[in-house]
């Protein structure tokens, strides 16, 4: 894996803060950086506190599945920003086995599902109810999937759920992954525009909700919780298991850097927070940096507790 970018070299943060005490270790902490823009708000937010104790952080391009690896086995430190319904069988053998700790959860409230345009609720009486989608999956049909509907999920490497949902609940449509968060929202946006047919995997938080209005594919209720891999069929079909987001780290984290822990464990970051940046990153294009350092310093009274109770962990 390569290295991203490096605190050392400058975010424009004010890093030069009261609290500028030396790091438990002198390695920088490593976080990885994943394919979507909420975390990468949260991994920069958490880097940056991190600097703000006076540790050197490192930010490292890795997927979304593959980083487990890396965080079992120390080359990565810390991941803020965990979906724990799209992590495969890596995340939970790492932490069945010990090599990677759950903190808890970072504070985001998530959804995750299928999403239309309300005018596909005239093309597709039924809606949002997914049985609707047997009747009128021809609604949704591109030139490549005629006489299927075309579902846009996720990109390859961030796993292949609805793909399987698909298959277990025999739907006649043609599971396509998106290439990228940007390409599926270039993908939205040009739906919209022209009103053409849409049906897609997504997710909240996103600013995309502050900006245009979506329904969700309703499914039957679970008993419990909605088992994904096996078990649906048509009539009774949970969808999806909708995630905890949380916060984990290689489990030599602590002893490593027992001031930098104690701050991970005091960091939060609610919807709002997260949608107000994307929507500054995402629609106004603006530098993710920029954005970051300018939540840091309007709101020191929210994170410096944090950042003093990390300094009181240090050894």
């Amino acid at each position: 894996m390569t290295t991203r970018i490096s605190l050392a070299a400058g975010l424009a943060l004010g890093l030069a803060s009261a609290f500028s005490a030396s790091a438990d270790s002198s390695d920088p902490i490593r976080i990885p950086i994943n394919e979507w823009t909420g975390q990468h708000i949260s991994a920069y937010i958490t880097g940056s506190l991190f600097k703000k104790a006076g540790y050197e952080v490192e930010y490292v391009t890795a997927g979304a599945v593959p980083q487990f690896i890396a965080l079992a086995n120390g080359d990565l430190h810390v991941q803020p920003e965990v979906w724990t319904n799209n992590v495969g069988e890596i995340y939970p053998k790492a932490v069945e086995s010990g090599d990677i700790l759950v903190l808890g959860q970072l504070g985001l409230k998530p959804q995750e599902g299928w999403i239309y345009p309300p005018y596909m609720e005239e093309m597709c009486p039924g809606l949002p109810a997914y049985e609707a989608l047997y009747d009128c999956a021809q609604a949704f049909a591109a030139a490549d999937t005629f006489p299927k509907g075309r579902l846009i999920t996720y990109p390859a490497d961030w796993g292949t759920r609805s793909k399987d949902v698909v298959a277990q609940i025999d739907l006649p449509f043609e599971p396509v992954a998106g290439g990228s968060e940007g390409a599926m929202i270039a993908e939205v946006k040009s739906a919209v525009a022209t009103k053409d047919p849409l049906l897609m995997m997504f997710w909240q938080p996103h600013w995309l909700f502050a900006e245009e209005e979506f329904n969700w594919v309703a499914w039957d209720p679970a008993d419990g919780e909605c088992v994904e891999e096996e078990g649906q069929t048509r009539g009774d079909a949970c969808g999806f298991q909708q995630a905890s987001i949380d916060k984990i780290a290689n489990i030599s984290f602590k002893k490593n850097y027992p001031g930098a822990f104690a701050l991970y464990q005091a960091i939060e970051i609610d919807n709002d927070t997260q949608n107000a940046l994307m929507l500054e990153i995402d629609q106004k294009g603006r530098d993710l940096e920029e954005v970051v350092a300018e939540w840091i310093d309007a709101n020191e009274a929210v994170w410096s507790p944090w950042v003093e109770a990390g300094m009181a962990a240090k050894k």
